[in-house]
């Protein structure tokens, strides 16, 4: 009888510690999956995106956050992406469509090159693909009556072995 009662024990232990073994795994995968982004890029309470330029590494995730009150959009420029990601276009709810908080979007990039991307309600591309500001159809004009910059950024994203 004594045996029985250390074979019991032991599949006690036994099934104990592959429950704890399966909760641990769990944990480590939500810790992988909801890994902070290695960089942000901000949109403060203005129209632009702050850095402009940013230089990454491939591997690596860039997350957008939105703080602005207007809504905006991380688009890439296709023509001259050559980093991957093409075909985003994201839509980053200001503040006031977003319950009062900053709306975030985050990219990962696997291959080196650069990401041209754009708000398209505060940029759209000439013919030559290049990001302009809007203009009198719709575009935001100062007291000057200038349409401002268009708002643009760039990532560059380098192999694991450039600096």
């Amino acid at each position: 009888m004594r045996t029985r009662y250390i074979s019991g024990a032991g599949l006690s232990l036994l099934v104990f510690s592959a429950l704890m073994l399966g909760m641990a795994a769990q944990g480590w995968a939500a810790d992988s999956s909801s890994r902070s982004p290695d960089h942000q890029v901000i949109i403060p309470e203005e129209d632009r995106f702050t850095p402009y330029a940013l230089i990454i590494h491939t591997g690596e995730s860039v997350q957008w956050i939105n703080q602005d009150a207007d809504d905006h959009t991380v688009v890439s420029d296709d023509a001259f992406t050559t980093a991957g990601n093409k075909g985003t276009n994201h839509l980053l709810p200001g503040t006031d469509h977003n319950n009062g908080q900053p709306s975030m979007f985050t990219l990962r990039f696997s291959k080196p090159g650069v990401f041209v991307y754009y708000c398209r309600f505060h940029a759209h591309l000439d013919t030559d693909h290049q990001p302009v500001a809007p203009g009198p159809d719709g575009g935001i004009q100062d007291d000057q009556g200038n349409f401002g910059t268009p708002m643009t950024g760039v990532i560059t994203v380098l192999s694991d072995n450039e600096d």
